[in-house]
């Protein structure tokens, strides 16, 4: 009789397998330990070892701690300036330009009216060139020239190059006390076609406001029409230096001293244009030397070249009649877009 060896299966599978009792599996897979396979948890995508921490916000500085780093700022600030001033690590041109003075001092003081005062919007700056002579010719107006002031601003802070705009302003400027000084140092000159064409030919971004005290001092009635701009020394002076003329924009400026009357007698006898009356001045006193809060804006237009011209151009009453009218024309059209948009003159 031949013996038939029995086969258990190892896995469970076959039809003829056999039901075991629930307490002989143990027994089972310590007998068989390669018959049973524990199921293997899947694998996390990241593991509590390799786990990034949560990104944490940083908290928000209080405003005492503002106050604060800004108080450190400015004193470190100023000590550095005297430690320049000290030990001459500054230079001045011809014209008595003192930049390190400007950047440290003179900006600094002006940044507040042109950012949070006046709120200046400033639109077509590329126009002016990054390198070279540019004549930049403005409207002028609000009592007291502070346009020219702004426009200062906003060509050295937003220009691409950060370049210095060059004013050439009327006589009076320099020759009040304290005032002149202080208008050499921030790089401004006189207006007269000498000094300009020498800044233009070095290359510099010289500014004119051909209409003068007229333009500053003329009543509200009147604001934002040009006035005269002269005989066109302006012109003469670019057509020279063959450098080109960047009309420009400025509105808001005449609504911070509304002029509404003169007092002439007094205005001779202190040696001013004129004496203006505004709903504020004389009759608030200090209080009414305030400008109101106007909203700005300052637009570069496009160059318009000089080089194409001959030498004997800056001498041609037609030609520069010609060039002066198309820019003032150019300016006054500029000012009324502008204010077709413009819905409030202190929201803008």
């Amino acid at each position: 009789m031949t013996d038939v060896a029995k086969v258990i299966p190892l896995h469970g599978g076959g039809s003829g397998r056999s039901v075991r009792p629930a307490g002989h599996a143990d027994q089972g897979r310590s007998r068989h330990p390669s018959s049973y396979t524990e199921p293997s948890p899947p694998t996390p995508l990241i593991t509590p070892t390799t786990a990034l921490p949560m990104p944490t916000e940083a908290p928000e500085p209080s405003p005492v701690d503002a106050v604060k780093d800004k108080l450190v700022e400015q004193i470190a600030g100023t000590a550095e300036f005297v430690r320049r001033r000290l030990a001459g690590e500054y230079s001045v041109d011809e014209f008595g330009y003192d930049p390190h003075f400007a950047d440290a001092v003179w900006l600094p003081l002006l940044r507040p009216l042109f950012d949070k005062w006046f709120r200046v919007e400033i639109k077509g700056i590329e126009n002016i060139p990054d390198d070279g002579g540019a004549l930049v010719v403005a409207n002028h107006a609000g009592v007291i020239p502070i346009d020219a002031l702004m426009a200062s601003v906003a060509v050295r802070d937003h220009h691409p190059q950060r370049r210095p705009l060059r004013m050439l302003a009327a006589d009076m400027a320099f020759e009040m006390p304290g005032v002149g000084t202080i208008a050499r140092k921030a790089g401004h000159t006189l207006a007269c076609n000498p000094d300009a064409e020498r800044l233009l030919r070095m290359g510099e971004v010289a500014a004119v406001f051909p209409e003068g005290f007229k333009g500053i001092g003329k009543p509200f009635s009147e604001r934002y029409k040009l006035q005269r701009f002269g005989r066109g020394g302006f012109v003469s002076a670019a057509l020279r230096a063959g450098a080109p003329i960047v009309p420009c924009s400025i509105v808001g400026s005449e609504e911070i001293y509304p002029k509404i009357g003169d007092i002439a007698p007094l205005a001779r006898l202190m040696g001013m244009p004129y004496f203006p009356v505004t709903p504020f001045f004389p009759h608030l006193g200090p209080l009414g030397l305030i400008p109101l809060p106007s909203k700005w804006y300052i637009e570069f237009g496009k160059p318009i070249p000089t080089d194409a011209y001959d030498a004997q151009a800056s001498e041609d009453p037609m030609v520069l009649f010609e060039l002066t009218d198309h820019v003032r024309e150019t300016i006054q059209h500029t000012l009324y877009r502008l204010l077709a948009k413009r819905r409030n003159v202190f929201l803008g």
